[in-house]
């Protein structure tokens, strides 16, 4: 009879297998055995909360395959644990692993929205749109609590601030009445991530993710408050995935979803090993036929990062998934682009002693 893994046995409900130290750390940590017999379990991995006071809370990038050039991220790490997110190596900036440290080792940023005002009332801001949830997801679990990601909606809708959110949390629904005046006003629109409509396979790959049929009900609800809903069928697994496309996008469609895209799975840095072991150990009998068309999209590699190909990949299994997202999106009327969100609408609201204009 084999052993039973310690980690993995403390690891149930998480998508990682492995905890293994970040790229910058000089060591690296193992687990062995001390030569005791003893019956007692180690207890489950829970979630532990830290917090960082930022100096900023607006981050910029000058990336030619993004539609926005400034985001917010009100915490590092995220609870959803999905196997394959592109994340997972930020938190190796921190000293902390891009697995189950990725998972379980949070950072909140409580100052996010104060810091957020005063660099919205700073002289010379110019307004764009910011996106949040471009990195972790803002309404991971413990945005219940610390309703960080509210308090910003708040400043953004005051200063009428256009902001698009990315989300798979249900949670959204709470802000429904934010997104939805805002999305009215053309100030707001919502992503919502559908992988897969397989509730079994969401739960191995997105283990702490509101199930396909919840995430469907969210972009129902969003739809009847006035919110600009597209659907993304990101990632999309060649050979695991990627036939359920069509039905992803009918089933988005028919929830009130106004728009959709795609992205093909990206396994930058750490994230390749974590997902080959999960793979192997959740699928083992598609591990060739996943990783072959995989490589076979990025150039005979695990990922392509150069700009341009990154988001889309290319070759034959590239060139087919994005003929079979636009049959669909034009069969089932959905926009691949969707109106810009406006600018004009943009001012400073008044602070307690100012002085009141007279015209």
């Amino acid at each position: 009879m084999q052993p039973s893994d310690p980690l993995a046995d403390r690891a149930r409900g998480r998508a990682a297998r492995t905890n293994a130290a970040g790229r910058f750390e000089r060591f690296a940590r193992t687990a062995e055995a001390d030569g005791w017999d003893a019956d007692a379990d180690l207890p489950p991995l829970r979630t532990e909360v830290s917090e960082e006071r930022p100096r900023t809370a607006i981050t910029r990038n000058t990336s030619p395959d993004l539609s926005f050039d400034r985001s917010i991220n009100p915490y590092r790490g995220c609870e959803h644990g999905c196997i394959y997110c592109f994340a997972r190596p930020s938190h190796a900036f921190l000293g902390l692993s891009p697995g189950l440290d990725f998972e379980t080792r949070l950072v909140a940023r409580p100052d996010a929205p104060a810091v957020l005002e005063a660099e919205l009332r700073a002289r010379g801001y110019v307004p764009a749109p910011i996106a949040i949830g471009t990195n972790t997801d803002p309404y991971q679990p413990i945005e219940r609590d610390r309703r960080i990601m509210r308090r910003v909606l708040e400043v953004l809708h005051a200063f009428r601030h256009p902001v698009a959110v990315v989300t798979k949390g249900s949670l959204v629904e709470r802000d429904a009445d934010i997104l939805g005046e805002m999305g009215q006003a053309g100030l707001a629109r919502v992503g919502i991530s559908v992988t897969t409509l397989d509730a079994d396979l969401s739960r191995k790959m997105e283990p702490r993710c509101p199930s396909p049929a919840r995430r469907l009900q969210t972009i129902e609800r969003l739809t009847r408050a006035g919110v600009p809903v597209r659907v993304m069928a990101s990632p999309l697994v060649p050979g695991l995935t990627d036939h359920e496309l069509e039905a992803i996008l009918q089933a988005a469609r028919d929830a009130g979803a106004v728009a959709a895209s795609t992205i093909p799975l990206r396994l930058p840095r750490e994230v390749s090993g974590l997902w080959q072991d999960w793979l192997a150990a959740q699928y083992p009998e598609r591990v060739g036929r996943v990783m072959g068309k995989i490589r076979d999209m990025h150039g005979g590699r695990d990922y392509d990062p150069a700009w341009g190909r990154r988001m889309t990949g290319q070759g034959l299994w590239a060139d087919l998934i994005a003929q079979r997202f636009a049959r669909a999106t034009r069969a089932l009327g959905l926009a691949e682009r969707m109106p810009p969100l406006r600018c004009d609408l943009f001012r400073a609201p008044a602070r307690a002693g100012d002085q009141l204009s007279l015209f």
